[in-house]
């Protein structure tokens, strides 16, 4: 594709920002919109997509939102149609992790993980699916994860927001088939990313972002005869 919009949430930090890494560095014409909270680690994550000096990267903005909101969405789409037009490729990336036993999860916490893994999604993918639509032609990610699979103790509010993101996924994909729209859900194990340097788990044991981040690259890069529907992605060591 000549030029490609891609829209990447949660993107100023771990496997969003290597996403948008590999993309400023591999697609030539591309135009990157980086969206998340984060002000500084945002526009630090901007100036080195676009410093990059064997990439094509043609433009890259920040756009800063609450993804969970949504009327900070509707601001979010209207700013970034406005500066690019439609976009081409969404990565639903954003998300938040936190772990207590179902007993112990507050409602606060279940709410808060839910919003931030599965609503912010939804909203997202609302307000740019119908000009995917229209043209006939788009690719839609979704982050969701192996707690999207399978469950595990102490996890009550993450393994239901990310199987609710699976699902998510799977509808939009069975109601899009033939219109041109592909959609692919992502499954990673345990990935390194900032939220890891306290836990005591070595590097080594952990995928890093990079090689999930070039998932979302390759898949997207396949011919449009082709529809990558899952992929599951898990630490050569097996789970952490």
């Amino acid at each position: 594709m000549n030029k490609p919009v891609v829209l990447i949430t949660g993107a100023s930090q771990g496997i969003g920002a290597a996403i948008a890494k590999v993309f400023a560095r591999e697609v030539r014409g591309v135009r990157l919109a980086l969206v998340a909270r984060n002000e500084k680690n945002l526009a630090a994550r901007a100036r080195a997509c676009a410093k990059l000096a064997d990439g094509g990267v043609k433009a890259v903005e920040i756009f800063l939102c609450d993804v969970s909101d949504e009327a900070a969405v509707t601001g979010m789409t209207a700013a970034v149609t406005k500066r690019f037009g439609a976009v081409d490729v969404l990565i639903n990336n954003a998300g938040v992790f936190a772990g207590a036993s179902f007993a112990e999860t507050q409602v606060a916490e279940f709410d808060r993980i839910v919003a931030a893994n599965l609503r912010s999604a939804f909203l997202v993918t609302r307000a740019f699916l119908p000009a995917m639509l229209t043209r006939k032609r788009g690719d839609v990610f979704f982050m969701s994860s192996i707690a999207g699979l399978a469950a595990y103790p102490n996890g009550a509010a993450y393994c239901a927001a990310k199987f609710g993101v699976t699902g998510l996924a799977q509808v939009l994909r069975a109601e899009t088939k033939g219109t041109g729209v592909r959609v692919c859900c992502v499954h990673p194990g345990a990935t390194w990313s900032p939220s890891w340097s306290a836990s005591g788990v070595k590097p080594g044991r952990i995928m890093p972002a990079a090689d999930v981040a070039r998932a979302f690259l390759d898949v997207w890069r396949l011919s449009r005869r082709t529809v990558v529907e899952e992929i599951v992605l898990r630490p050569e060591r097996g789970d952490v």
